[in-house]
């Protein structure tokens, strides 16, 4: 029995982990994806106040030419994370699915010992059936 609880402790473990790192990517997502909205708006404020909204104009405003490419940058990162994401996801269903597995087989394994202790002392446990039934 000590060997299956490890097995289920290490199972829950991993589970535990997977979803720890499917929880990190998303925030991650989700703070490159604000991110890159807030330098779309100081892009738009900094083309604003300069009056010059073309990228390939000589006046372009420095600034905004590097918030562009890091948006950009930003952007780029997020699509990368998103796929990493799905990938973290899918190693996560997978975790659960060996988790279930396992905690089955538990399950079963302690069923056939009671079975097997009901048999070993038909006496003993048919009193304690009837105690614990009345």
């Amino acid at each position: 029995m000590k060997l299956q609880d490890s097995l289920l402790r290490l199972k829950t473990f991993q589970v535990e982990e997977k979803r720890r790192r499917v929880a990190q990517i998303d925030s991650m997502v989700a703070e490159f994806s604000k991110i890159a909205r807030e330098l779309e708006q100081e892009i738009d404020i900094e083309e604003q106040r300069a009056g010059i909204f073309d990228t390939a104009h000589f006046a372009y405003p420095t600034y905004a030419r590097a918030a562009r490419a890091r948006r950009d940058n930003l952007n780029r990162s997020a699509q990368e994370l998103v796929t990493q994401l799905e990938d973290a996801r899918a190693r996560l269903e997978e975790a659960v699915a060996e988790l279930e597995k396992a905690q089955g087989f538990d399950a079963r394994d302690r069923a056939v010992a009671a079975v097997a202790e009901l048999i070993a002392a038909p006496e003993e446990n048919s009193l304690g059936l009837r105690a614990a039934h009345a």
